[in-house]
């Protein structure tokens, strides 16, 4: 049995939307990610129980159902998930290369700045030298996973469920909704979850039990299995008001908020109270609800189809968004330098301010690259020869412009 979104379709032009949106993510996950960063006092997740993180997995669920579901659907289900699992081979070499490559700048900045700072403080990742044979094994087999790069192996696990979650759609979409529902569940009452040191015992900080339900509901959305939401007034009003709820008591305390609202003793102990609510690692359910009500206030604001996403800005994010592996492997690497530079030249607004548009800068340079790259000249229809075309041993009349241009002087 099939479904109509299982059915062959033409080829769409990419949506602006979510283009605009995963290079957003990327920005802000930029931000987060360099240590001590000022900047981070003001990021969304401050004023809020979601984050950029919730946006990355939401959108890479919807790239996915565009990118993946349409391979099902033409060449069938092995084929998709030949598809899937070629993937799942680029992106888990590209965590073990960004892990590799980020402990190595630790390293080196610990020399070259005399301390030991980077590789024990900020990344925490002394074991791993002090023990390699051990920390190395489990490093490839996923049995340790740092929390600085936790993100990469939570979507390894969730996209590796995709070619499952096909084949229940084809019973019925409402089929691979329920299982999707029935996991995260598993995740909420603990007996779902996976080991992110296999010498301590510490759960992964991004449980994929729980995280696929964020992924599945934007892959669903994207392949139809969702209808899209009505633009409605009193949904708006409802989404809004979960939203203003969330802004004071996003922060979680005076030493994890500098914004205002974590300085409140009172919002903070609100804050705690929601607990299991608001939890990152299980998802917890008034996160995922404050997140899907940011997004469709977000659906509302930048209108039908993106029309308001014009500008220069935009585009620039779009094309960001283009490239979100690539372009989010660069920000994981350049944060730790970021930091790094941050600690010798001080953390004041203009310090802050110019090594924040720095890294943006950078990663827009990266999304520029690899966008060359995924199209070289050698792609290219070859530029016709008008020379091979004319007659042999013709020559262009005197006076005319070819023979004008050639002449010396």
């Amino acid at each position: 049995m099939s479904t109509a979104s299982d059915v062959p379709a033409a080829p769409r032009a990419r949506d602006p939307r979510l283009d605009f949106f995963r290079g957003m993510g990327m920005c802000i996950i930029l931000i987060a990610h360099i240590p001590w960063n000022p900047w981070t006092n003001w990021i969304p997740a401050r004023f809020g129980f979601s984050d950029a993180a919730d946006m990355f997995v939401f959108c890479s669920g919807m790239a996915s159902a565009i990118a993946f579901g349409r391979v099902f659907a033409q060449h069938g289900w092995l084929i998709g998930t030949f598809r899937i699992l070629h993937r799942l081979w680029q992106v888990y070499w590209v965590h073990i290369c960004a892990f590799v490559t980020v402990l190595t700048l630790a390293i080196a900045l610990d020399q070259m700045l005399d301390v030991d700072h980077y590789v024990r403080e900020e990344l925490k990742l002394q074991p791993v030298l002090d023990d390699p044979r051990t920390y190395l094994v489990n490093l490839l087999t996923l049995r340790f996973v740092p929390n600085y790069f936790d993100i990469l192996p939570m979507y390894l696990v969730v996209l590796a469920m995709t070619p499952v979650a096909m084949a229940l759609a084809r019973v019925s979409p409402a089929l691979a909704g329920a299982v999707s529902v029935a996991l995260w569940l598993g995740a909420q009452a603990g007996v779902l979850e996976l080991t992110a040191d296999a010498t301590t015992g510490r759960p992964w900080f991004f449980n994929p039990f729980a995280w696929q339900l964020l992924f599945f509901t934007g892959f669903a959305f994207a392949r139809g299995w969702l209808p899209a939401p009505p633009r409605d007034r009193r949904l708006a009003l409802a989404a809004g008001g979960l939203v203003a709820i969330g802004i004071p008591l996003g922060c979680q305390n005076e030493f994890q908020c500098y914004a205002g609202f974590g300085a409140a003793p009172a919002l903070g102990e609100a804050h705690e109270a929601l607990g299991a609510l608001i939890a990152k690692t299980n998802l917890g359910p008034l996160r995922y609800l404050h997140f899907l009500a940011t997004a469709y206030l977000a659906f509302l604001a930048v209108g039908e189809g993106g029309r308001r996403l014009a500008g220069r800005v935009p585009d620039v994010l779009r094309m960001i968004g283009k490239q979100t592996l690539a372009v989010f492997l660069t920000g994981l690497v350049i944060a730790q330098g970021l930091g790094a530079l941050l600690d010798v030249v001080g953390r004041s607004p203009l310090s802050a301010l110019l090594v924040n548009l720095a890294g943006q800068a950078i990663l827009l340079i990266a999304a520029l690259i690899v966008t060359a790259v995924k199209s070289p000249p050698w792609r290219k229809p070859p530029v016709p020869d008008r020379r091979a075309s004319s007659p042999a041993g013709a020559r262009p009349p005197r006076g005319s412009p070819t023979t004008q241009a050639a002449a010396p002087g």
